[in-house]
């Protein structure tokens, strides 16, 4: 007689669809350039993400050529992939011809491509959005499925909205899409409204009803305006769902999209809950999570599940006793699973550069190049003279404005600074510009980061409007480095969003900027320099459209 545990039964899989560079991408002031796609492209790679929604191509001429470059030459990448296989790279598109030929063009070169069309079924958005009836609903999803089948053999179809949707007329539109050739139907929950009782009950209600369901694998995309997002998608996936839709830090549109560590680490961590698992190394979680908080220059608040600061730190003295009994008493989970490991080696100013080479490795930095590597060592160890030890921390920080940074038209080489309470703020800038001459001038403002900004203005000539600025402490103590994070947006009517192009609404385009230094003023002042440069290099670019699925 066989026991259960002699035997060795295969789970099934999730797959795991990052849309962080679609959706994500669409968070105000998440502006990402191509080679910052390219670079977060390959980290969800090596994290073992299944499929890659890599943009909308049809969106602007910048976007279509990340998306083609993302197929290119992250679609073929294998080595390091958890599931041996290529990462699927997917373009979105509207339901119409012109967009998912867009679609198609963009994600063509990669092995394994997708294309993923939608269009809303709830009454409202026919009625006030669209301005179509059910039947025309239906034509066009079946006039869309059945293009994009005719270049691409995977196909997704979204119904947008589907949380409000009439369940009945959605499992009309839904076997429609499926005799089109839909190879992947996901539902999403566009404006986060429902509970997970109700997101689970549809889901199972779609499945069970809708001809065809077992011809298809069934997704889900929710969003977290009621802070429900990561409680819908396993709720949907307790149902039937075999793809989430997800992204990064959970960002994304409004209140943001279903975090992807929080999905993963859920059926990670509670395997006799979900019987299920994924492709994923979570060891790549918090490389992901810094890499895509430095690039959009959203910080990830401290109490954010698996990847906040204060995720795995513990300073009531009862929960200390009880780690230092066993770290089970009050951890579910080790942070070495997500990529957060305990420094073996103490790196200070005495520290050798191969030492800070090996450490900068260990932390998942291993794409770096020779150049690269040597800036961040460098700095490295001009920061270890300010500062006796240098932390995990540090290094992440100071990677991040080593390397992930925008290309410079303006470089900050020197700045002080003179304030007071009864001195007028006065700061004197250093830049080089983008013919290679060195650049001095000088301003006052209400204050030193303020007289900062103002003479850097002076020297480039523009003057941006502040709409954020934060400035958070990396570590412990009076030596801290400091990272500041802002968002600028053009004073002169510069690029803009189509929130959505069928209706022409637009909102001001914002562009973030990341900065770290042992000072506030100059971690603020880098800040604000790589937000120009983003702003300068996409100054004459054409104007961006966004959708919001």
């Amino acid at each position: 007689m066989n026991r259960d545990s002699d035997v060795h039964v295969e789970k099934e899989k999730v797959l795991v669809f990052d849309t962080t560079l679609r959706d994500g991408e669409q968070s105000p002031g998440a502006t990402l350039n191509v080679e910052e796609k390219l670079d977060i492209a390959r980290q969800l790679s090596r994290l073992g993400v299944d499929i890659c929604e890599a943009g909308f191509p049809i969106a602007s001429p910048g976007d279509f050529e990340a998306v083609r470059r993302i197929a290119e030459e992250v679609g073929p990448m294998v080595e390091g992939r958890p599931s041996g296989e290529p990462m699927v790279i997917a373009g979105l598109a509207r339901a119409n011809k012109e967009d998912i030929q867009h679609a198609y063009d963009a994600v063509k070169s990669a092995p394994r491509h997708r294309i993923h069309t939608f269009l809303a079924t709830s009454d409202i958005h026919l009625q006030y959005k669209l301005k179509i009836d059910r039947e025309e609903c239906i034509d066009q999803v079946i006039e869309a499925v059945s293009f994009a089948k005719t270049m691409c053999d995977d196909v997704e179809f979204s119904p947008e909205d589907a949380g409000r949707s009439d369940p009945q007329f959605l499992v009309q539109v839904l076997g429609e899409a499926i005799k089109a050739g839909a190879t992947t139907l996901n539902i999403p929950d566009t404006v986060g409204y429902t509970t997970p009782e109700e997101f689970g009950w549809l889901i199972q209600y779609l499945i069970e009803n809708t001809p065809g369901a077992d011809n298809v694998v069934w997704s889900v995309h929710c969003h977290n305006d009621l802070g429900m997002a990561t409680a819908n998608t396993l709720a949907a996936v307790k149902n039937g769902a075999r793809q989430v839709e997800v992204t990064i830090n959970g960002i994304g549109e409004r209140a943001g999209n279903t975090s992807l560590e929080e999905v993963v680490m859920a059926i990670h961590t509670r395997p006799q809950v979900f019987d299920i698992t994924t492709n994923i190394d979570t060891s790549q979680i918090m490389l992901a999570s810094q890499m895509v908080s430095s690039f959009t220059g959203m910080l990830v608040q401290p109490n954010k599940a698996i990847v906040g600061a204060n995720a795995f730190a513990h300073e009531a003295g009862i929960h200390q006793h009880g780690m230092l009994q066993n770290e089970q008493t009050y951890e579910i989970m080790r942070p070495e699973t997500v990529g957060l490991t305990a420094s073996k080696l103490v790196l200070g100013k005495h520290s050798g550069k191969a030492a800070y080479k090996k450490r900068i490795e260990e932390l998942g930095y291993t794409d770096l190049d020779g150049a690269d590597l040597r800036q961040a060592v460098n700095r490295l160890k001009r920061v270890a003279d300010k500062k006796k030890v240098i932390t995990d921390a540090d290094i992440r920080a100071i990677v991040a404005d080593e390397i992930y940074q925008p290309p410079e038209t303006w470089k900050l080489n020197q700045i002080q600074v003179s304030c007071g309470d009864v001195a007028m703020a006065t700061a004197t800038v250093s830049l080089t510009g983008p013919d290679g001459e060195e650049i001095r001038d000088a301003a006052l403002g209400t204050g030193p980061v303020d007289a900062a900004y103002q003479a850097i203005n002076r020297i480039v000539g523009i003057s941006p409007k502040l709409v954020e600025y934060g400035i958070n402490a990396v570590t412990e103590g009076m030596d801290a480095q400091a990272e500041a994070s802002i968002r600028i947006e053009a004073d002169n009517g510069g690029a803009t969003y189509a929130l959505n192009p069928q209706t022409g609404a637009t909102f001001q385009r914002a562009y973030s900027g990341h900065g770290a230094s042992t000072d506030i003023v100059v971690a603020s002042a880098r800040a604000y320099v790589s937000a120009l440069n983003k702003l300068l290099a996409d100054r004459d670019d054409d104007a961006h459209a966004a959708v919001e699925l």
